[in-house]
């Protein structure tokens, strides 16, 4: 699932594209639930475009266009339209082709932008962090994993930032202390830059606005790496389930 890095990667080449474009029409392909709202979209003009959490996110002459890439969206620039589009912006300059082919993304139009989630893992600072963690009798993974604690972080760089911070998944989040509680904020932040500055990760089907892959995962320590010798220790990765999704990490390396 396209998480943080991904989303910012294709809200930075797609703003370019869309700023002062208008919206000439929506053709979509038929699927209850988001096709009457996306059609809103059409005759408005985009004044820009930026994200909330995992959100893209249109801002409107009236409204917004929210979009939500699920596991397996892709929103790129003047794409082909395939066997997986859902909708297609038409524009009165070029086009913008939504393809899911998992069908669990949405695009809709919105009075207001998106509200109710945690703050931005990337603006969060380190102390309000800590504070957040107070009390929490959950594990770090799930914790992590909810966009009402912190939005933006999935399960690719919830894996690489528990590792790279020595934490076990399974620790409980209210009890670690302050010093790894800060130690786990500073892995976030740098794991996310970095994703960012690399274009994210295309483990699946994700691709910028410009239809370029992301290279991150080239730099994964733990992710989709079960059984593969830990880059730190040797020891082979591990991988469990924590809150439904898989988690890998080193038992050595990480402790609770």
């Amino acid at each position: 699932m396209p998480e943080l890095p991904e989303v910012e990667t294709v809200v930075r080449t797609l703003a370019p594209r869309l700023a002062g474009r208008r919206i000439v029409k929506v053709i979509t392909a038929s699927r209850k639930g988001w096709t009457e709202s996306v059609q809103a979209l059409a005759g408005r003009r985009i004044r820009g475009v930026s994200r909330y959490g995992k959100y893209i996110v249109l801002a409107l002459d009236r409204g917004v266009g929210a979009i939500h890439l699920g596991m397996t969206g892709r929103l790129v620039a003047g794409g082909t339209v395939g066997p997986h589009t859902r909708a297609v912006l038409v524009l009165d300059r070029g086009r913008v082709v939504f393809d899911d082919v998992r069908q669990f993304g949405s695009m809709r139009w919105l009075e207001h932008a998106p509200e109710g989630l945690g703050p931005d893992a990337l603006e969060i600072p380190g102390e309000e962090f800590v504070r957040r963690l107070a009390g929490r009798r959950g594990r770090i993974k799930a914790l992590l994993l909810n966009q009402r604690f912190v939005r933006g972080v999935g399960n690719i760089y919830a894996d690489e930032s528990l590792f790279r911070a020595r934490i076990h998944p399974l620790a409980k989040a209210g009890r670690l202390s302050r010093r790894r509680a800060l130690r786990l904020h500073e892995a976030i932040v740098a794991v996310l830059s970095e994703a960012v500055a690399k274009g994210g990760s295309t483990v699946s089907d994700y691709v910028d606005a410009d239809g370029r892959p992301g290279w991150f995962q080239l730099e994964h320590s733990v992710y989709q790496r079960t059984g593969e010798p830990c880059v730190v220790c040797g020891a082979p990765i591990r991988r469990i389930l924590v809150a439904q999704r898989s988690t890998h990490y080193c038992p050595l390396c990480q402790f609770r």
